[in-house]
């Protein structure tokens, strides 16, 4: 992608930083939408009656889309001009959170989502070609950097605004809000980009390659979309075919790149080993992020109770020290250049050990509060490693090929989002069945003594026992979690026609719903997360270790990605 650029005479100067404000509203907006429905997941799943899987599909479904549209998008930037795709695709991604927001059924609120989406594709890739036409080798630096703190932020601060967001419940909106939230902004976006983002195109635009586009967009879907639907139908011969045939496809693709002469994704890029590694560093890395935060919310919310905004605030501990991070990003890259990216992902990996270590001390007795520390840990190295990182990966990239590889760096942390969710909604989510046993034997004592002081025969109690882990259990392998299984429903149906006196059935119900289930789904919620976190783990170190193969280089001010 050619990022030489010819933009028309403007009757009036336009500030760039006014320019970059608007744009990066645009990219705050695109990117706190990757992860501000996972606080919604609970209140989602109840109004709409939406499996696991589809709730993972509501996720990925729209980082897969976003990752899928943009190289295109770029390229369709390079070809048609940049303002001109933005604005179109800030119209589409504004009336396509409509969408979202009046929603009916799980399967509509999924279609919107995927446009959403291939809208963001086409918008997002044209942030860093105005970029370039906007601000000289001094001031580029410092723009990288605010981009890639808001990249950052926005990742991390979906979980508190959402939370904000259905908590307040606008005009009975519930969490149909987190959706909403984006038309004012989208339409506040549209009307300054129209008056001050100027037109730059390509000087030489290459013919767009759409066979390309489709073998990736379809390599893509067949990996991810199986992995995120296939535990839910029980994992069906389609779904490992699909997964089986992706390398196939994407094997077509990287081939018909190479013969083709003005391909989607120039492959030379990948000659360039500090590129190649910053890339995989990247990929790598998200896929641990978003993932994080879907169940570490989920644990909140259905583990511990948390309404959204509760579970949220947890959150903002790592969102400020992110931001902290970003803000000190610059100054620690003087120093260290590119080993900053060492040092972030480094404190990631320990923020990460450090809440899987609160998880296994504090057991049932977890509180949201036991989180800050080892919250605020890895925020700071998420800034310290998001923040410089388009710097650091574009930094030795010729000007002509910016554009083509900071759309590949931008696919790739998409792609890696979706397939964090993904793998780790397999695993997350298999735990919780697969855990469930242990955890209702881990609450039948306090079940036990309750039933004793509620007076209830020992028979009777064995009976509400076995049928307590019968019901536990069957929830915890149930697609659609709202629902309630006929196993359930029937120790509900043997309490109400039991003889005893009805103080006694009030307090045998009471032991039930409101000690042993509450016990057993957090102490379920709790092995389940820290099983994924082992996953997790093996995530951000292996992020460490691609970016210490990083040579060393230092930093200097306004060598950044384009600098002449």
């Amino acid at each position: 992608m050619n990022v030489v650029t010819e933009t028309p005479k403007k009757k009036r100067e336009t500030s760039p930083w006014a320019v970059l404000a608007i744009t990066l509203s645009a990219v705050f907006m695109q990117l706190l939408d990757t992860t501000i429905t996972m606080v919604g997941v609970p209140s989602i799943q109840a109004d709409l009656g939406a499996s696991y899987g589809q709730i993972q599909l509501v996720v990925a479904g729209y980082t897969l889309a976003f990752a899928s549209v943009l190289v295109l998008g770029g390229r369709l930037g390079d070809t048609y001009g940049r303002r001109r795709m933005f604005l179109a695709g800030m119209l589409g991604f504004t009336l396509a959170s409509a969408l979202c927001g009046a929603a009916p059924d799980a399967i509509t609120l999924i279609a919107a989502r995927v446009l959403q989406g291939l809208t963001s594709g086409l918008m997002f890739p044209q942030v860093l070609g105005i970029l370039q036409v906007m601000f000289g080798p001094a001031q580029r630096a410092k723009a990288l950097a605010m981009y890639g703190a808001t990249v950052g932020l926005a990742t991390v601060l979906g979980p508190v605004t959402g939370g904000a967001l259905i908590d307040a419940d606008l005009f009975g909106s519930g969490w149909r809000s987190i959706f909403y939230i984006n038309l004012p902004v989208g339409i506040l976006a549209l009307a300054l980009g129209l008056r001050m983002i100027p037109e730059s195109r390509a000087a030489k635009a290459s013919r767009l390659d759409v066979r390309g586009a489709v073998l990736l967009t379809a390599g893509l879907f067949l990996l991810v979309m199986p992995m995120v639907v296939g535990r839910d139908q029980g994992w069906p011969a389609w779904a490992w075919i699909c997964m089986a045939v992706s390398p196939l496809v994407l094997a077509v693709f990287v081939r018909a790149e190479r013969r083709h002469s003005a391909p989607l994704v120039d492959l030379k890029l990948f000659r360039q080993k500090p590129f190649t590694l910053g890339l995989a560093a990247s990929l790598v890395f998200f896929t641990g992020i978003p993932s994080f935060f879907m169940i570490l919310v989920i644990l909140l919310q259905t583990g511990l109770g948390y309404s959204p905004v509760k579970a949220g605030t947890v959150t903002l501990g790592f969102a400020l020290a992110m931001a902290v991070g970003s803000a000190r990003s610059a100054a620690v890259a003087q120093k260290l250049g590119t080993r900053i990216l060492v040092l972030g992902a480094a404190l990631m990996l320990v923020g990460q050990a450090a809440v899987m270590a609160v998880l296994y001390g504090t057991g049932t007795s977890l509180s949201g509060w036991h989180l800050v520390v080892p919250m605020f840990v890895a925020g700071l190295g998420g800034g310290l490693f998001l923040a410089p990182l388009t710097h650091v990966v574009l930094a030795g990239i010729r000007s002509d090929d910016a554009g083509s590889a900071s759309g590949v760096l931008a696919t790739a942390q998409q792609v890696g989002a979706a397939l964090g969710v993904a793998v780790v909604g397999v695993v997350f989510f298999g735990l919780i069945g697969a855990n469930a046993a242990g955890s209702s034997a881990a609450a039948t004592p306090q079940l036990r003594a309750s039933l004793v002081a509620a007076g209830l025969p020992t028979e009777a109690q064995d009976r509400v026992v076995e049928g307590f882990e019968t019901c536990f259990d069957d929830q915890a392998h149930a697609e659609d979690p709202a629902e309630t299984p006929e196993s359930c429903k029937a120790v509900a149906a043997e309490v109400a026609a039991s003889p005893a006196a009805p103080e006694v059935k009030a307090k045998v119900a009471a032991a039930v719903q409101d000690v042993a289930v509450p016990h057993a789904r957090l102490d379920d919620f709790n092995r389940s997360m820290r099983g994924s976190l082992w996953w997790h783990l093996a995530v951000f170190a292996t992020a460490l270790a691609l970016v210490s193969r990083l040579p060393k280089v230092e930093l200097a001010e306004g060598h950044g990605a384009g600098a002449a």
